[in-house]
């Protein structure tokens, strides 16, 4: 399975897509069988999985998700040390937002030649850290400060895909208090022409069809859906309607 392309054909096609975030230190092996159900049984295009810590079995918790689902499954690592060749492919995060160079090319070195031995396919994704309102954890653990101010997050994209990443994603942080803007969105979806990824912060409906109007590509939502796994098929279901053409629209 090539997700980038199929991503691509999704993205040219002016459909929209649905990531569920799943954190391995938030969510028990336990608790996967209902939620692989509700997974399985919903329009979700992707699963992320990934986090701020450290202590969760990256793997056997991927290796679980797949035994029991045919989701694709995202790495979304907020360490190397959560790599796992067991995901369909990897989300190859470059923190452009902030100037620590251990999230912008030092723990790429670290995983490295992991990472080219297991013959995963890699998204290489510029990572932009937006204000949600509160300090997030990848801003904890990064040691950098999320952007404000609408041109330099606009500029950041830019320079992002000029450099050559496959992906952009705009990112409030989990449990932000208030999801990227739509005037960001907007600003940055007329500026660069590989996909969009928005996350952080949305817990309705209505935010994520704001966000996917403004011209987001895909919208992840991980905090919501672990406090309310049984809205993934409201939400999943709502992507779909707007997906069907006599609603589709074009970034």
């Amino acid at each position: 399975m090539q997700i980038r392309k199929l991503i691509s054909d999704n993205c040219a096609a002016g459909r929209r897509m649905l990531a569920v975030l799943l954190d391995p230190e938030k969510t028990p092996l336990k608790a996967l069988p209902p939620l692989c159900r509700i997974l399985a049984e919903s329009p979700v295009d992707f699963v992320l999985v990934g986090g701020s810590g450290y202590l969760a079995d990256t793997g056997a918790f991927v290796r679980c998700l797949k035994e029991q689902m045919d989701k694709p499954v995202l790495l979304f690592p907020g360490d190397m040390s959560q790599f796992t060749p067991a995901a369909d492919a990897l989300l190859l995060l470059a923190l452009l937002s902030g100037r620590n160079a251990e999230y912008l090319i030092g723990q790429h070195v670290k995983a490295a030649m992991a990472i080219r031995e297991s013959g995963i396919e890699t998204l290489p994704t510029g990572y932009i850290l937006v204000d949600g309102g509160r300090t997030s954890s990848v801003e904890r653990a990064s040691r950098t400060r999320a952007l404000t101010a609408p041109e330099e997050i606009a500029v950041t994209a830019v320079a992002a895909e000029q450099a050559g990443k496959r992906l952009v994603y705009l990112e409030a942080g989990s449990g932000a208090e208030t999801p990227v803007s739509i005037g960001i969105i907007r600003q940055v979806r007329t500026l660069i022409s590989c996909p969009l990824i928005v996350g952080g912060g949305i817990c309705s409906v209505t935010q994520m069809q704001a966000a996917f109007r403004a011209g987001a590509d895909i919208v992840v939502i991980g905090n919501h859906f672990e406090q309310h796994p049984a809205d993934i098929r409201l939400f999943a279901e709502t992507k779909e309607q707007s997906n069907r053409p006599s609603t589709q629209h074009t970034s």
